[in-house]
């Protein structure tokens, strides 16, 4: 198969498996309902994408993510402020996660399983691509002195990756406001220094 074909049945195979994903839950979705829906058969499936169902939970999980830090860029080229950028930000990916069904359903209990068998090892895949979306940023902002310049931008993102999981697990039934107040006293000194 030439490799423009090869890659146009992968995005087809990837498309049928965010819808399913989105239809049955990452949990009730098998390789043979992804196949159906992309209109082809099982054999195909596997042979595009060798790593099964775990490859394409990743797969689905690293397209939204890419489509979201392509907006996330966008709005961070408009912010005029960094302790203002880490709020919006924090709260537009928090937003993100619980009104995007797919990664939505990916952390739903019920796919933890199946969740961590997918992603465990690419966790550090996701962190990358976290990084290298925000990195000329924050290199800006560390150089005009807006934030600490005893940071990095790999530790700055796992730390907000961890606190964007912890607000989506841990819903404490505070407002947006609340929440970003909550964020403003205890995130952004982390990250922009006193």
């Amino acid at each position: 198969m030439p490799p423009a074909t090869a890659d146009a049945t992968r995005e087809r195979i990837i498309d049928a498996a965010e819808e399913c994903f989105a239809r049955l839950g990452v949990a009730k979705t098998t390789v043979e309902h992804i196949a159906t829906a992309a209109g082809l058969s099982r054999a195909t499936v596997y042979r595009s994408v060798t790593g099964g169902r775990d490859e394409l939970i990743l797969a689905v999980l690293l397209r939204n993510l890419r489509r979201y830090l392509d907006g996330l860029a966008e709005r961070l080229r408009r912010q005029r402020s960094v302790p203002e950028a880490i709020v919006a930000g924090t709260m537009d990916a928090v937003e993100f996660v619980r009104a995007e069904p797919t990664i939505g359903r990916l952390l739903a209990p019920e796919a933890a399983g199946h969740m961590q068998a997918a992603v465990a090892g690419a966790v550090e895949q996701m962190l990358a691509l976290c990084c290298d979306y925000v990195r000329p940023y924050f290199e800006r902002a560390q150089r005009g002195g807006m934030l600490r310049a005893d940071i990095e931008v790999e530790g700055t993102v796992e730390f907000l990756f961890r606190v964007i999981t912890s607000l989506i697990v841990m819903d404490r039934d505070r407002g947006d406001e609340e929440t970003r107040r909550f964020l403003r006293t205890y995130v952004v000194p982390v990250i922009a220094g006193p």
